[in-house]
């Protein structure tokens, strides 16, 4: 065991409510949409107390597509940075096609984020609420936990089924004073 333990975080729909469109979950269209899911900063805080690095990796296409600014994924990030006290925000603004290794359900954020970051991933999970968050985790090395959000897409099996990040975060520190 060398490194520090993280818990990887997705952003929409996992530490800021998502919009649901037809199933799907999309991210607030601005600064003045964005609200932090409830018990985020508190749940945040105990994992960061209890020696956890928390670092959120996102998949945002939208930038991509024209339908999102990155100057405002920029902005909710600073907010988020800001009012969770969170470790480092990393960002794909690639869509599938463009098959780089960052993009969600690849690996890339998570392993670029371990060497700099220098994080145990045996040690660390991944909180998200989509399969691709899942697979990533998984690919990366983590224990994974799903937040069961009921979109209408493919699945992946997480280590852990949950309802809420509050939820999640309440495992994961269960799981470390198990094992600690």
């Amino acid at each position: 065991m060398n490194g520090t333990p993280a818990v990887f975080l997705d952003r929409d729909g996992t530490i800021n409510v998502a919009t649901v469109r037809d199933g799907k979950p999309y991210p607030p269209d601005s600064l003045a949409e964005l609200k932090i899911v409830p018990g985020a900063v508190a749940a945040i805080g105990a994992l960061r107390r209890s020696g956890y690095r928390t670092i959120v990796v996102t998949n945002q296409p939208d930038v991509a597509t024209g339908k999102q600014r990155r100057e405002t994924v920029e902005a909710i990030n600073r907010v988020l940075m800001s009012e969770l006290i969170l470790d480092d925000i990393r960002v794909c603004y690639h869509v599938d096609a463009d098959g780089c290794s960052c993009r969600k359900p690849k690996p890339g954020m998570l392993l670029e984020a371990t060497r700099d970051w220098n994080i145990d991933l045996a040690r660390s999970f991944m909180i998200g609420d989509r399969w691709r968050d899942v697979e990533a985790g998984r690919a990366a090395g983590c224990r994974t936990l799903l937040i069961e959000s009921g979109h209408n897409e493919r699945r992946a099996e997480p280590d852990f089924s949950v309802m809420s990040l509050v939820e999640a975060c309440q495992i994961i520190l269960n799981v470390s004073e198990l094992a600690g």
